[in-house]
């Protein structure tokens, strides 16, 4: 494993999921080189429960960071867990076209382009200025 896939591994752990049990965790990078972490934070009424992903940029951008490179995102499940729709949403728009790298516990990885798992994205080029 990378370091940043490390990073996602043990973002994990910090993972609030007293509902599903399915603790993932992320780490991005940003284009200093800086790690952001984040893990899922689940609530009672599942519709406010906030992945990894999203924590994790929202945290970069709080902090400052503004350009992004690449993001690791870990989960214990034998099929690698890509992100779901709402955080590709987010990470099309505020991170781009980066590499997405996935992770289990097992040992196994996959990276892929952002924009292979997200085809045709909605942004702002859509909306009428």
């Amino acid at each position: 494993m990378n370091a940043l896939a490390d990073a996602a591994l043990q973002a994990r752990l910090h993972a609030v999921a007293p509902f599903s049990g399915f603790l993932v965790g992320a780490a991005l990078e940003d284009d200093l080189g800086r790690v952001h972490t984040g893990c899922n934070v689940e609530n009672a009424t599942y519709g406010l429960t906030v992945c990894a992903e999203r924590v994790a940029v929202f945290k970069a951008l709080s902090e400052g960071a503004r350009r992004f490179t690449r993001i690791a995102i870990a989960a214990d499940a034998g099929t690698l867990t890509p992100p779901c729709g709402a955080c590709r949403q987010i990470l099309w728009e505020f991170c781009g076209d980066i590499a997405v790298t996935l992770v289990n516990l097992q040992g196994k990885s996959e990276t892929l382009q952002l924009a292979d798992l997200f085809p045709r994205p909605f942004d702002g080029s859509f909306l009428n200025r």
